[in-house]
C-alpha cells in the first residue's frame, strides 16, 4: 500500500470537500488535486476510510484515550469530526 504524507493527506481531505460526490471525474479531480497520486488510489484511500468510519460508528474500534492524549486542553477531536463529514459527502 502506497503511503501517504500529512500533506497529501490533508489536500485529500480539502479535495473531499470540494468534490463532492456528484462531481464529474471526481477521483481524477481529486488525484490531481492532492498531487502524486493517481485517480485509483484516491478512491481506494477513500474506501479504506470510509471502512474504518464504519468501524467506528459500529463501536468495532476503540476510541482513543483523549485525556492523556491531549495537548493544551485540545484534542484531535475537532479534526476527526471534520473528516468523518467530508467522508459522507
Amino acid at each position: 500500500m502506497a503511503t501517504w504524507t500529512t500533506k497529501q493527506n490533508k489536500k485529500f481531505e480539502d479535495a473531499l470537500a470540494l468534490y463532492d460526490k456528484d462531481t464529474p471525474d471526481r477521483w481524477h479531480n481529486i488525484a490531481r488535486y492532492v498531487g502524486g497520486k493517481s485517480a485509483e488510489e484516491v478512491k481506494r484511500h477513500y474506501e479504506l476510510l470510509e471502512k474504518d468510519v464504519m468501524k467506528i460508528e459500529n463501536d468495532q474500534v476503540p476510541l482513543p484515550n483523549y485525556r492523556a492524549n491531549a495537548s493544551n486542553g485540545r484534542s484531535n477531536y475537532a479534526n476527526e469530526q471534520r473528516l468523518l463529514q467530508n467522508l459522507r459527502l
